[in-house]
């Protein structure tokens, strides 16, 4: 107990003084899920555990609420001194770990653990800016990114008054068994800001140190895994696609061992370090730890916290709070990966860790987008079996969801148990209606036909036999001409229509569609194609333009990472500077040859 008291006192001092978070990819549907074993569960250093509690508010000098960042006058603050963050509102939520010494140790009772970001040893250089996440959410003129302020508050090396830099508690489901205590190992949130339009975003810096749920890990990330989560959340906004974003990268000379492959192949790369922002950073796993612990009380805290601050459609006093909650998650999370579905995304690593409960996308790792159409793409070299291919996605949304489910369990009572179990049944009919509606969009379709989903999988059974474009099919049917693909005059400049039309059946399909696209009543060619233009990219973030970029990165030239996010940034417009880089011709072969992995 005396060794508590002390901890504590530790912990309110560093607090105080601020020193210191399906047919074809989802039609059809599998009854059951296998179970993909990873292996046993992670041990972690052995340390003794004291029980956490509640942390008195008064330790901390951080002036008032969530509300402190916002700014009632309409304008972009141009100093960092003006600008400020709070931890209050979490702090006063949720019990604190009391322990402040930064070392590798199970956690329990509690949420978060207080931790320091680590600066790197030398000197870092600001690399890559999302001007619009700095001036439209942060409220930043982007002129402050130049100072030096600005690059030590997104390197951790200062932390503003009012942030307590905090680290998440989590578990998780990987590769489909129960890994334990897992959280965040190298991310640090720095606070919460309220920006003028009255819109909470949590800052988190990636890359920022070791922490007490660091594992074996060194707490850092490297420059490569950096630029791919910038440019990709970046690029995932401006589809249109909920995603945490980006504000900024920093690289330094840190050297940052890593086995890239896990082939014992160990090389010095460079360190770097994102700031991103999302409204939460809680995901399945903030749940499940708890439930998985016992701790049921502070379970019922966390989705309440989380109901109150993140779902205001929910009566947070209703006697039915928690499955309108969890509800709301199943709808959101089948529309995330329907979405994810539509431009040719996936994840990698889809374990329940990586699901955030606000159904946005988290956590950028071994992701990739299509090239050509194949539902059995898998990104991450890693995943031996492709339990997390692309065509797999939605079924692991519902597995994942079962998870939740299950987690939730301790604060409903037997016929609410029984309820969620029918709400989770659901979730194919929610994640078919939101399939349908994005590839209808893509093809241009008004209105209902009962012949459409076999339109779209007529189409994409073409795609798979002839190993199409997935992108670029779609954004050239977007672009020809109803009386060019009457007559089949498909130039070269359609390149993957080209593919598409050696498949014997192609013309059957382009009378079909053809067919469906006059009972779109009141409607244009040009209208049609407009249409289309808008709900299908020219410009994804594929892999060979992140490894070209990653390449010239490492030999310190960013133009590259900078063409891209301009590119990405208008990802349905045709660009000059991005056709002269070949971003909408067919991928290099070398393409192919391309790996990512879950090391970074």
């Amino acid at each position: 107990m005396k060794r508590i008291k002390v901890q504590r006192t530790i912990v309110a001092k560093m607090l105080k003084h601020n020193l210191m978070k399906m047919l074809v990819v989802g039609l059809i549907w599998e009854s059951t899920i296998g179970h993909f074993s990873r292996g046993e569960k992670t041990e972690f250093e052995s340390a003794s555990v004291p029980e956490c509690s509640s942390v008195d508010s008064s330790h901390y000098s951080v002036n008032g609420d969530d509300n402190l960042g916002y700014s009632k006058i309409n304008r972009k603050k141009s100093s960092m001194d003006v600008w400020n963050l709070t931890s209050q509102k979490l702090l006063e939520s949720f019990p604190l770990d009391p322990i402040g010494e930064n070392y590798v140790r199970q956690v329990r009772d509690c949420i978060f653990s207080a931790v320091q970001p680590t600066p790197f040893k030398s000197a870092v250089k600001l690399v890559a800016v999302s001007k619009e996440v700095v001036e439209d959410l942060l409220d930043l003129d982007v002129s402050i990114t130049d100072t030096k302020e600005f690059i030590q508050f997104v390197s951790g090396a200062s932390v503003l008054p009012g942030s307590v830099p905090l680290t998440h508690r989590y578990g998780g489901h990987q590769f489909g068994v129960w890994a334990g205590q897992l959280g965040d190992g190298r991310a640090h949130l720095l606070g919460v800001y309220v920006n003028r339009h009255g819109t909470r975003w949590e800052l988190q810096l990636k890359g920022s140190g070791k922490t007490p749920y660091s594992r074996d890990g060194d707490g850092r990330a490297v420059l490569r895994s950096s630029v791919r989560e910038f440019l990709c959340s970046e690029a995932l906004n401006y589809l249109g696609i909920p995603t945490s974003r980006a504000a900024s990268l920093v690289v330094s000379n840190d050297v940052v061992k890593r086995d890239q492959f896990y082939n014992g192949d160990v090389k010095n790369e460079k360190g770097a370090i994102v700031l991103r922002v999302a409204k939460s950073w809680f995901r399945f796993g903030s749940l499940e730890i708890l439930a998985q612990s016992g701790e049921t009380e502070l379970l019922r805290k966390l989705v309440v916290f989380v109901i109150k601050q993140h779902f205001p459609m929910i009566n947070a006093t209703s006697s039915n709070r928690y499955l309108d909650f969890f509800s709301q998650v199943v709808t959101d999370t089948s529309y995330l990966i329907a979405h994810w579905m539509s431009v040719g995304f996936a994840h990698g690593v889809c374990n329940t860790d990586n699901f955030s409960i606000l159904s946005v996308t988290i956590d950028y790792g071994p992701f990739g987008f299509m090239d050509f159409y194949d539902p059995n793409f898998v990104p991450n070299t890693s995943d031996d079996e492709g339990r997390y291919k692309i065509g797999n996605q939605a079924n692991v949304g519902r597995y994942n969801l079962d998870k939740l489910r299950k987690a939730l369990n301790p604060l409903l009572d037997p016929k609410q148990q029984l309820l969620a179990e029918q709400i989770l049944k659901g979730y194919p009919d929610l994640y078919q209606i939101k399939f349908m509606e994005f590839f209808k969009a893509k093809l241009g379709l008004f209105g209902h036909d009962n012949n459409d989903d076999y339109l779209i999988a007529y189409l994409l059974k073409l795609m798979e036999d002839t190993r199409a474009d997935f992108t670029m099919t779609f954004r050239h049917l977007s672009e020809i001409t109803q009386q060019q693909l009457e007559v089949n005059s498909i130039s070269e400049e359609y390149w993957a229509l080209q593919d598409l039309a050696r498949h014997q059946k192609f013309s059957h399909w382009v009378n079909l569609y053809l067919l469906r696209l006059k009972r779109n009543t009141m409607d244009s060619d040009e209208a049609r194609r407009i249409r289309m233009k808008s709900a299908n990219p020219r410009y994804i973030f594929r892999n060979w333009m992140a490894e070209s970029a990653i390449k010239k990165s490492e030999k310190n030239d960013f133009s590259e990472v900078h063409l891209l996010q301009k590119t990405l940034h208008h990802p349905f417009n045709k660009q000059r500077e991005a056709e002269e880089a070949g971003y909408s011709s067919r991928p290099p072969p070398w393409a192919r040859e391309l790996r990512v992995s879950c090391s970074s």
